[in-house]
């Protein structure tokens, strides 16, 4: 037997009547034989992965995963916020004129802003703007957005906080995760 494509096994045979018969033709047609099942069995596998295009699937799963995270109306925001991002290894994330590189960082950054803004926000819904997605690999994807969050302040009055995300994705164990992301607020 011999190894064919995406982990499938092709086996050949060559069977001759006779030590005297000729076996050129069944050489032969061994060859052809094999060739057409691996072509076929190659034609079956998973599609290419498209690099530098948009994704349509791949944008509703990276916008969804983001939303649930940012869901206010739900217990755990913080939690879900964490779980954009892998639980070891290096993250980078760069805003407000900063760059951190660390996890235990990121995740520090999170908790101050839960503590500080995100749990006085009233009736806080996320808002896409703009979106592009575009998939660098079979596991690697960038997410270019404009964002919103419109609430209400403690103060009782409307306000939004708004702004712009790039955040590069790598599928690691199954799941989109942040690797390296750049947020920026609009000019005051």
């Amino acid at each position: 037997m011999s190894p064919g494509f995406a982990g499938r096994t092709v086996t050949t045979q060559v069977h001759r009547a006779s030590p005297e018969a000729d076996t050129s033709g069944t050489l032969r047609t061994t060859r052809v034989l094999s060739f057409l099942l691996l072509a076929a069995n190659a034609a079956c596998g998973p599609p290419p992965v498209r690099s530098g295009q948009t994704d349509p699937a791949l944008a509703d799963t990276l916008k969804a995963r983001i939303e649930a995270a940012y869901d206010f109306s739900r217990p755990g925001v913080v939690d879900r916020m964490n779980a954009l991002y892998p639980d070891t290894g290096r993250v980078v994330s760069a805003s407000g004129g900063h760059v951190i590189t660390s996890v235990d960082s990121l995740r520090a950054g999170i908790a101050a802003f839960w503590q500080n803004v995100g749990q006085n926000m009233r009736d806080a819904k996320w808002v896409w703007g703009d979106v592009q997605v575009d998939r660098l690999s079979g596991d690697a994807a960038v997410l270019t957005a404009t964002w919103s969050i419109p609430h209400i302040a403690p103060t009782g009055h409307p306000h939004v906080i708004q702004g712009a995300w790039t955040a590069v994705f790598r599928r690691i164990a199954g799941k989109w995760l942040i690797v390296v992301e750049h947020l920026s607020v609009p000019p005051s």
